[in-house]
């Protein structure tokens, strides 16, 4: 299941699995139309001389013109795309070139273009006068016109598309929209009933049934975590009656033949049982989203800290950046994470490492707050940013974890804001963001008083 889900995103993620379908999709069009004349279909568009009544050098010459202007076109979209990709990369960080090309727009406008094409050369092929028997499928021409127009409409809507695209605010946005996609399918809104991240139980250190051992599993691999099969995990810790214990949580790295997971069995585990609970985990070069919001909140954090670099400097870039990770955390304060421990029937088979929501408002804040010594512009939004999300948790120790963050904006602006205004303006937020801290929450979870 990891293999195909791996499989997917990839070809998801390629810039040649879409166009080479609608390539595909081309053929098939042209092939079927070009039948469609040739069974007759030309009695009936004599009816419209002149829609369908090209010559075969007109057909010909006009076929010709379209395939040799689309991969022209082609071309220059490719060439558009690179100086893309090169800018975003400088300006923003290589971490989001994967979004760019998980683009379903660029992805299709490519494939029309690269369709068109096709469909040009398939029909073109067949065009036949003089002596080789004169044969012009006027159906398959006339598309053919048809489809040119339309690639010049998507060429037009795909420069208004890579013109929005490149903007901070559009990419910050997308980023932000996944991570809040990946939160809601991590961490559902209803879990029911059972233990969750803060029950003492689940910091406490386990010990081995007795008669037991822990039995390290290596690695396959050196790479990233991008996803785990929990229900595999939990099926083998089921059929091998032992505890699993995830050494590595998603989006870290491991290195190859050391300590993977862990098992409680009398003897050392066998090959088979090795190497099924390695097929568990999906390790690979980079991170993703889909089971790793960690690695959304990671992307937006990298924007801000290129634009609060002194060799670029653009606050207006960073405060958006906070925006957004404001809607992120405050997607999660409401929500219950699962606990660690997962139990089946009252066992428990596998104890998980997953992140918790103090780990993601350090990821969240941390670096921003230190590339933002001295900056009013950004501490005041961050403060904001805690004052939101303080009003949408009651858990004490994510309160605690809050309170944290206010104090050390708190000693950074004493020693770094040498202006008075700046101080007393900082003073009064960090009353307000105080005072909702030692306040009831005005939204639980589900967002009801």
């Amino acid at each position: 299941m990891n293999r195909l889900m791996h499989l997917w995103s990839n070809l998801r993620s390629s810039l040649w699995f879409t166009p080479s379908l609608i390539v595909v999709l081309s053929i098939v069009f042209a092939v079927v139309l070009i039948e469609v004349d040739s069974t007759g279909g030309d009695r009936w568009l004599a009816q419209w001389p002149r829609l369908f009544g090209a010559g075969a050098e007109g057909a010909r010459g006009m076929m010709s013109t379209i395939a040799g202007s689309m991969m022209t076109v082609v071309g220059v979209t490719f060439s558009m795309i690179l100086v893309v990709l090169a800018m975003a990369s400088s300006q923003y960080t290589s971490r989001i070139l994967r979004n760019f090309m998980r683009s379903r727009v660029t992805q299709v406008v490519l494939g029309i273009f690269a369709g068109v094409f096709t469909y040009c050369l398939i029909v073109l092929r067949t065009i036949r006068s003089g002596d080789e028997g004169s044969f012009v499928p006027n159906l398959a021409v006339f598309f053919g016109f048809m489809l040119a127009l339309g690639g010049v409409g998507a060429l037009m809507f795909f420069i208004n598309h890579i013109a929005s695209s490149i903007q901070a605010s559009s990419i910050i946005a997308s980023v932000a929209e996944e991570t809040i996609a990946a939160i809601d399918r991590l961490f559902p809104e209803r879990l029911g009933q059972g233990p969750g991240e803060d029950d003492a139980t689940a910091d406490q250190t386990l010990r081995p049934p007795d008669g037991q051992i822990w039995h390290a599993v290596p690695a396959s691999q050196s790479g990233y975590i991008q996803s785990v099969n929990n229900a595999g995990l939990m099926r083998l810790a089921r059929d091998t009656k032992t505890i699993v214990l995830m050494e590595h949580g998603i989006g870290e790295f491991v290195v190859q033949d050391t300590t993977l997971a862990s098992l409680t069995l009398k003897d050392p585990p066998d090959q088979e049982t090795i190497s099924a609970l390695q097929a568990t985990f999906s390790i690979r070069r980079y991170r993703t989203v889909e089971q790793d919001a960690a690695f959304g909140i990671r992307q937006i954090v990298d924007v801000a800290l290129k634009a609060l670099s002194p060799g670029i400097n653009d606050t207006t870039t960073a405060v958006m950046c906070v925006d957004y990770l404001t809607a992120i955390l405050a997607r999660i304060a409401p929500r219950q994470i699962p606990s660690s421990l997962r139990y089946e029937e009252g066992e428990l088979r596998v104890i998980a490492k997953g992140p918790s929501f103090e780990s993601l408002l350090a990821d969240s804040f941390d670096e921003i707050r230190v590339s933002a010594k001295g900056n009013v512009a950004i501490m005041l939004p961050m403060l904001g940013a805690l004052q939101t999300i303080a009003s949408l948790t009651a858990r004490p120790g994510r309160r605690r974890a809050l309170r944290d963050q206010v104090q050390r904006i708190a000693e950074m602006a004493e020693g770094t804001l040498e202006s008075a205004h700046d101080r007393a303006w900082i003073e009064t937020r960090l009353a307000r963001v105080r005072e909702t801290l030692e306040a009831e929450p005005t939204l639980r979870a589900g967002g009801k008083k």
